[in-house]
């Protein structure tokens, strides 16, 4: 692993347990980032591109406001509307990266230090297949150790067979040897799905993403259309569709730290 860039290999596991009980479980790696050393991490890899294209590459303009330019002073201004200032601390994106081009992302991860060193928030952006992206923005409480835990309203539509009506329970072990974060969305009737990613660390180079093309082949177009055949499954077993809201109007929904709160199990 380097400061500026690590590779976690690892596997997706999703749970629904009503109205159908529904499993799935594919294997995935990501690519921990750093915003500000982008530059340099494509410089140092025949393939891996920033704003290029390679076999594998990042731009900025899948994530966040959708835009071309770098992702740091947005993700620093969403801070700021927050009431949380870094400075010039880092903040390093965990995703998926484009795959010859393609990519899918339902969910990145921002982490935010301030200038000390300390993780101060947390940016969950989440993707649906239809297009529309929505952010939560969560402090990290003072003196947080390794293992994180937040929880929001969800507001944006991700599933035809869920409402947006819920509420999301993140845990996480923070990015090092090992990684693991787990989703839960539950409702007025209790817990509904859970998602989770384990992965292994792994240094960011050629032979590293060499090795993660031949292992994880077309692993982006892969998790889009494991997506749409696990939705003909769900309807095929007769769960309902829900009706799809509009996207909501803010891109980010900032959560106050006493608002976070997260469930126990």
């Amino acid at each position: 692993m380097t400061d500026n860039a690590s590779l976690y290999f690892g596997h997706v596991f999703h749970r629904r347990l009503r109205p159908r009980k529904h499993e799935l479980a594919y294997r995935v790696f990501y690519m921990l980032l750093d915003l500000d050393r982008l530059d340099e991490t494509a410089r140092a890899s025949r393939l891996f591109g920033y704003n290029q294209a390679r076999l594998f590459s990042f731009y900025d303009r899948d994530h966040g406001p959708g835009s071309d330019k770098p992702l740091r002073p947005w993700v620093v201004a969403q801070l700021a509307r927050g009431g949380i200032e870094i400075g010039n601390g880092k903040i390093s994106l965990l995703t998926f990266p484009r795959i010859l081009g393609y990519v899918f992302v339902p969910l990145s991860i921002y982490y935010c230090h301030d200038e000390a060193g300390d993780l101060v928030a947390i940016l969950y952006e989440v993707n649906n297949t239809f297009g529309d992206r929505h952010s939560y923005l969560i402090p990290v409480a003072a003196g947080a150790g390794s293992r994180i835990a937040h929880g929001c309203d969800k507001a944006l539509y991700v599933s035809p067979f869920v409402e947006v009506k819920g509420r999301y329970h993140f845990k996480m072990v923070r990015p090092g040897d090992h990684l693991s974060v787990v989703i839960r969305e539950s409702d007025a009737e209790g817990a509904l799905i859970t998602a989770a990613f384990t992965g292994d660390a792994k240094p960011f180079n050629d032979a590293q993403l060499a090795r993660a093309f031949v292992s994880y082949p077309l692993m982006t177009l892969k998790v889009t259309a494991a997506i749409h055949w696990q939705a003909l499954k769900l309807f095929i077993k007769g769960v309902k569709m829900v009706v799809r809201p509009a996207a909501p109007a803010s891109p980010v929904s900032t959560v106050p730290l006493d608002r976070a709160s997260s469930v126990s199990d």
